[in-house]
C-alpha cells in the first residue's frame, strides 16, 4: 500500500529566474563598484614603490591593460600590506595581492624587464583574457526583457506550463473542454428542475446520438444546432451540464469569449481545431456558451471596420456549422441571453435549427426547483415548498438557489438546528430590498413621512381592485431604500389596461399621501416616478394602449433600432407620447390623493402604527380597513401574515 506523498508547498514560477537575474546583476554591479573601496586596487605609483622595495615576487598582465601583483613572503608581513595579507575567512592570501592598470604595455614591460635584471622581481608574464562579466552587464537587461515578454505572451495564450494553449506556438488550438466517457459529469436532467418542454428537445438531441436508426429509418436528420435562449439565471448552462451528464459522447464545452483574442486571425483558427477536433471524436456535442460575444450581428458597428477579428470568427463559424464537407455528426448547442443581437445568417434553418426560449419558472416549476435546493439543506420538519414558490414571484433558478443559501446562513447566524420558514421570508427580503440597516439615523421627522409613504402604498393598493395584494409594510431602511411595501404580485400572461392603471396608481400613492398629509412632496418618490414613467411610456409607444395614438408600436424586437440615431416617429408625435405619458401619470396621482382624501384618517391612524412597530402585516390593515373590498374568494393570504 503506498503513502499518499504530500505535495510540496513551493512551486516554480517564471519569476524566479528573472530575480535571480536581477540578483545576479547586483552582485556584479557591487563586485564592480568604485575601486577606492577595494584594498586590492593600488596606482601605478604605488606600485612602483613596491617593485623599487623588491616587495613584489610575480606579476601577471592581463589583455596589456590590466596587471596583477604578487607579493613576496616577507612584503605580506609588513604592516602596510596587512590588508591584502590575509583573505575573507583569515587565512594566507596566496595572491594575487594587488591590481592595478597599464597605460603603455611596452614601457611597462621595459621597466618589469629591468627589475628581474635587479634582482627586484622573481617573474612576469603577459596574458588575454576575456572578461564574461562584462558581457553579462551589457546584455542583461535585453535578456530581462525578452524573458518577461516570453512569460506575458505564454500567459496571455492560455497559461499553465505543459498544457496545449500553453505555448505562444499553440496560441490558435481551441480552449474548449472535453467531458467524455473518462470525466465524471454528474449532473443529468433529473438535477434540471421544470424546463419539461426545453429538456424534450435536449433529451431529444441525445437520443438521437445514442440512437440514430430510430430517427433515420423515417428519413429524418438530426439537427445541428440547438440555440438556448431567455433570462439570465434560468438554467441554459446547467441544461447543458446535464446534455454532458447524460450523453455517451464527446461533449465539448466552452465560452464564446474564449474565441476573442488580441491577435489577428486567432479566433477563427480556434473555431477550425475546435470543429476538427469534435469531427475527429464524432459523433460529438458542442456548447458554446454566451454565443453572442461572437454570434453578434455583422455591419452594426461601423467604427470597428470591415475586417473585424470578431467578425473573421463568425464567419468562420457560420462556414463550419453549414458549408462544404460540414460533418453532420456534430452538433452545436449555444445559450445566449441576447438573441436578439446575433446575426440572422446563424439563426437561419440549417445552422441553429431550434430556438428554445427558457424562460422564468412559474409557481408549479419554482416549487420543483425549491425541491431541488432544499434536499441538501437541513431543514424544518413539514416546510411548505407552495408557500415558498407563492414568495418567490418572478424568481429564475439562480434567485432561488440564493434564495435557499442565504436562508441557511440566516438560520447559522441565530444559531438555529434547522431551517424553518421565517429564515427564507427573510432571505427573499435580504436579496429584494438589501440588507437591513437598523442603525441608519433617521430623525423624528423623517421617519414620520416615510411612515405616511409607506402608508399611501398600502392604502391605495387595499383600495384598488387589480393592485397587488399586499404582504407586509416596513419603515426600517434597507439597501437604498428608508422604507418598503411587500406585494405579492399576479402571475400574468397578459395585462389589460385597467390592471396597468390600478398599479400605477398604487405607486402613485406614496407620493399622493405626502401631499394629502404635509401638503407638500419629498425626493423619496423618485424610484415610484421612475417604475410609473416606465409604465406610461411601454403602454403609449410599445403596447399601443393609449386612445390618441392609436394602435401603434414603436418597439423594434430585432434589436437593430438601438443602433439608430433617428427616432422612429416624427417630432410632433414626440410630444404626442409626451404629453399622453404626462397625463396618465397626472391622472393616476390624481386618483390617488382623492382615495387618500377620503380615508385621511385611516391612513394617518396607519402611519401611526407603522411608527410604533415599524413593521405591519395584512391583519393589521384588516383591523383598520376591514376586508378588503375585492378581494377573491380563493385569493388565500392567510399564511402570508408572520
Amino acid at each position: 500500500m503506498s503513502e499518499n506523498k504530500k505535495p510540496s508547498g513551493l512551486k516554480f514560477s517564471p519569476w524566479w529566474i528573472s530575480g535571480a537575474i536581477i540578483f545576479m546583476f547586483i552582485l556584479l554591479n557591487i563586485f564592480n563598484s568604485s575601486s577606492l573601496q577595494d584594498p586590492t586596487k593600488i596606482s601605478s605609483s604605488k606600485f612602483d614603490q613596491l617593485l623599487n622595495n623588491g616587495q613584489i615576487e610575480k606579476v601577471i598582465v592581463f589583455n596589456k591593460v590590466q596587471a596583477e601583483a604578487y607579493l613576496t613572503a616577507a612584503a605580506q608581513k609588513d604592516k602596510a600590506n596587512k590588508k591584502v595579507a590575509k583573505d575573507v575567512f583569515g587565512n594566507a592570501n596566496k595572491g594575487p595581492h594587488y591590481t592595478f592598470e597599464i597605460a603603455d604595455a611596452q614601457n611597462f614591460e621595459n621597466k618589469l624587464i629591468k627589475a628581474q635584471s635587479e634582482k627586484k622581481l622573481k617573474d612576469y608574464d603577459f596574458k588575454l583574457k576575456s572578461d564574461w562579466t562584462e558581457y553579462i552587464v551589457g546584455f542583461l537587461p535585453m535578456i530581462i526583457l525578452i524573458g518577461v515578454w516570453l512569460y506575458f505572451m505564454r500567459r496571455m495564450s492560455g497559461g499553465g506550463a505543459g498544457g496545449g494553449g500553453g505555448q505562444i506556438f499553440n496560441i490558435g488550438k481551441s480552449r474548449a473542454k472535453l467531458f467524455d466517457e473518462k470525466s465524471e459529469v454528474k449532473t443529468t436532467f433529473k438535477d434540471v428542475a421544470g424546463l419539461e418542454g426545453a429538456k424534450e428537445e435536449v433529451q431529444e438531441i441525445v437520443e438521437f446520438l445514442k440512437n440514430p436508426e430510430k430517427y433515420t429509418v423515417l428519413g429524418g436528420k438530426i439537427p445541428k444546432g440547438a440555440l438556448l435562449v431567455g433570462p439570465p439565471g434560468t438554467g441554459k448552462t446547467l441544461l447543458a451540464k446535464a446534455v454532458a451528464g447524460e450523453a455517451k459522447v464527446p461533449f465539448f464545452s466552452l465560452s464564446g469569449s474564449d474565441f476573442v483574442e488580441m491577435f489577428v486571425g486567432v479566433g477563427a483558427s480556434r473555431v477550425r481545431d475546435l470543429f476538427k477536433q469534435a469531427k475527429e471524436k464524432s459523433p460529438s456535442i458542442i456548447f458554446i456558451d454566451e454565443i453572442d460575444a461572437v454570434g453578434r450581428a455583422r455591419g452594426k458597428n461601423s467604427m470597428s471596420g470591415g475586417n473585424d477579428e470578431r467578425e473573421n470568427t463568425l464567419n468562420q463559424l457560420l462556414t463550419e456549422m453549414d458549408g462544404f464537407g460540414t460533418n453532420t455528426h456534430v452538433i452545436v448547442i449555444a445559450a445566449t441571453n441576447r438573441a436578439d443581437v446575433l446575426d440572422k445568417a446563424l439563426m437561419r434553418a440549417g445552422r441553429f435549427d431550434r430556438q428554445i426560449f427558457v424562460d422564468l419558472p412559474d409557481i408549479r416549476e419554482r416549487k420543483e426547483i425549491f425541491e431541488v435546493h432544499l434536499a441538501p439543506l437541513k431543514k424544518v420538519e413539514g416546510l411548505d415548498t407552495d408557500f415558498l414558490a407563492k414568495q418567490t414571484p418572478g424568481f429564475s433558478g439562480a434567485d432561488i438557489a440564493n434564495v435557499c443559501n442565504e436562508a441557511a446562513l440566516i438560520a447559522a447566524r441565530n444559531n438555529k438546528t434547522a431551517v424553518d420558514k421565517q429564515d427564507f421570508l427573510d432571505a427573499v427580503d435580504r436579496i429584494v430590498g438589501g440588507l437591513e440597516k437598523k442603525n441608519k439615523i433617521v430623525t423624528p421627522a423623517e421617519k414620520r413621512a416615510i411612515a405616511v409613504h409607506e402608508a399611501g402604498h398600502a392604502t391605495v393598493s387595499w383600495m384598488l381592485e387589480h393592485a397587488a395584494p399586499l404582504i407586509k409594510v416596513t419603515i426600517v431602511p434597507r439597501g437604498q431604500s428608508l422604507g418598503a411595501a411587500w406585494y405579492l404580485p399576479e402571475e400574468r400572461l397578459i395585462v389589460r389596461p385597467d390592471q396597468m392603471l390600478d398599479e400605477m396608481c398604487a405607486t402613485m400613492g406614496g407620493r399622493a399621501a405626502e401631499k394629502v398629509v404635509f401638503d407638500t412632496i419629498s425626493t423619496g418618490a423618485l424610484s415610484d416616478l421612475e417604475k410609473v414613467t416606465k409604465q406610461a411610456r411601454a403602454m403609449v409607444t410599445i403596447y399601443g394602449l393609449n386612445e390618441k395614438l392609436g394602435n401603434v408600436t414603436y418597439y423594434d424586437s430585432s434589436g437593430q433600432g438601438e443602433y439608430n440615431f433617428n427616432k422612429p416617429y416624427s417630432e410632433d408625435t414626440a410630444i404626442t407620447i409626451d404629453k399622453e405619458i404626462s397625463l396618465l401619470i397626472e391622472g393616476q396621482y390624481q386618483r390617488a390623493i382623492q382615495l387618500l382624501t377620503e380615508n385621511k384618517d385611516k391612513l394617518l391612524l396607519l402611519a401611526d402604527i407603522l411608527i410604533e412597530k415599524e413593521v405591519i402585516f395584512k391583519d393589521d390593515l384588516e383591523t383598520i380597513f376591514g376586508r378588503r373590498p375585492y378581494q377573491k374568494d380563493n385569493e388565500d393570504l392567510a399564511d402570508l401574515t408572520i
